[in-house]
């Protein structure tokens, strides 16, 4: 008896961890806000909280990504598991589609294919996971980091990014963080949640800091590409030379077909040291006991990054840097909002909430559940993101959604707003 009720401890105790690491996900907290929303609203609901702009029709995929999955799937070819690591036409292409950065060559043999991005984090943080490990993640950052190194009791140590110096990473504070137990440090570029992306010099001087602490770089770059800034996309396994790098990407974003679930791990090291320090078996050995990538997805791959044109990118950069353009000058209008830095990248922008400026709302987590329940728009809580009243705004919508959730927002603040404070904007 006593045994059992220790084993029942044991599953209290993991089924704990696990809904603790639930509660502070993107999916996590945006489920607890839409819970929130009014039915007897009947406007549409805008949804600036998730990064799924697959949702609106200016954002569909190419023809060329669809006919690859249809022809694959038509074949009857690949209704059969895939090889644990993946399929080796999907390996190969992924490799040949990274090499066009890279000043050296990835083989297939580098490239792992998972779930989507998120399993490729989940992949990483088990291999690094060890008694006494901790890992470095940016704050802001994506939350899933924190999730998954809670649930492999990794600990979690978390250095600042800079929004003066448009987000980038406080080198200092990364030093001082770290210890002899430090795995590894993640950089998100181009960046969810703040939209900034890194120059070539910047992702050096982060790959000299990982070289002289002694360990790898995680480098998260599911968003890769969606760059309509000042500065290129440069991948961080450009500078894989110099310190050991874990990529982490998928077709998700810039394909914009999330649901599909496609996306890979790759090590970019050319001196060989996570084949001799036994994290090549480790990934190995963690993807053999998870599941696989839908294989017909997988075998339409090579058609998808080979056959898809230029032109189907430079709409997707175009849309998004328009959208860019009016979130931040609707964010203007806004007195107890503003936008530090006009996103340079990816789909998504932080901007800053003044709770002062506002009646009857005492944080960004309650300002998120009450825009929902009033507006009917969803914007997620920057304390989800690691930046206590703050807000992440998803601009990967549709221009007119955008337009119609500002301006909600915009009449939810001045209706929110002190005696004072709304005098003033009105007289403005």
């Amino acid at each position: 008896m006593e045994n059992g009720v220790k084993k029942l401890n044991f599953q209290a105790t993991q089924t704990q961890d696990m809904s603790d690491a639930s509660a502070i996900t993107v999916r996590g907290v945006l489920n607890n806000v839409m819970g929130n929303l009014n039915k007897d609203d009947h406007r549409e609901v805008i949804p600036l909280g998730n990064g799924d702009p697959s949702l609106f029709p200016c954002f569909r995929t190419t023809i060329a990504a669809e006919d690859a999955v249809i022809e694959t799937l038509r074949s009857a070819e690949y209704n059969c598991y895939a090889p644990t690591v993946g399929l080796l036409p999907a390996r190969r292409a992924i490799a040949d589609y990274l090499n066009s950065d890279l000043p050296y060559k990835l083989s297939p043999d580098d490239v792992y294919v998972t779930i989507g991005g998120t399993q490729a984090i989940e992949i990483a943080i088990t291999v690094l996971s060890s008694p006494g490990a901790n890992i470095l993640l940016p704050k802001p950052g994506f939350p899933y980091y924190e999730a998954r190194a809670a649930v492999s009791h990794l600990e979690a140590r978390h250095f600042n990014l800079l929004p003066e110096s448009g987000w980038e990473v406080d080198l200092e504070a990364v030093e001082a963080l770290a210890d002899e137990n430090t795995v590894a440090m993640v950089i998100i570029n181009p960046g969810n949640p703040c939209g900034n992306v890194y120059s070539y010099e910047h992702l050096k001087k982060i790959a000299e800091t990982a070289r002289r602490l002694g360990v790898l770089v995680i480098a998260d770059e599911v968003y890769s590409h969606l760059a309509f800034g000042s500065n290129p996309f440069v991948p961080m396994g450009t500078f894989g030379s110099i310190s050991p790098v874990l990529t982490l990407g998928s077709i998700s974003k810039r394909w914009i077909v999330p649901g599909w679930r496609l996306g890979w791990l790759v090590t970019s090291d050319p001196n060989g040291i996570l084949q001799k320090s036994g994290i090549v078996e480790s990934i190995k050995g963690a993807l053999n006991v998870t599941a696989d990538p839908v294989t017909f997805i997988q075998r339409a791959v090579p058609q998808i990054l080979e056959n898809t044109k230029p032109d189907f990118f430079s709409k997707i950069i175009g849309l998004l840097r328009e959208d860019a353009d009016t979130c931040c000058d609707k964010i203007k209008e806004i007195p107890c909002i503003t936008c530090p830095n006009k996103p340079e990248g990816s789909m998504f922008v932080m901007v800053k909430l003044n709770v002062e400026l506002l009646e009857d709302i005492a944080d960004d987590m309650d300002f998120c559940f009450k825009l929902a329940q009033e507006e009917s728009v969803i914007v997620l809580p920057g304390v989800t993101m690691g930046l206590r009243n703050w807000l992440r705004i998803t601009i990967a919508v549709e221009a007119s959604a955008l337009e119609d959730g500002l301006e909600r927002m915009k009449a939810f603040c001045l209706r929110y707003a002190k005696k004072q404070q709304a005098m003033n904007s009105i007289q403005t």
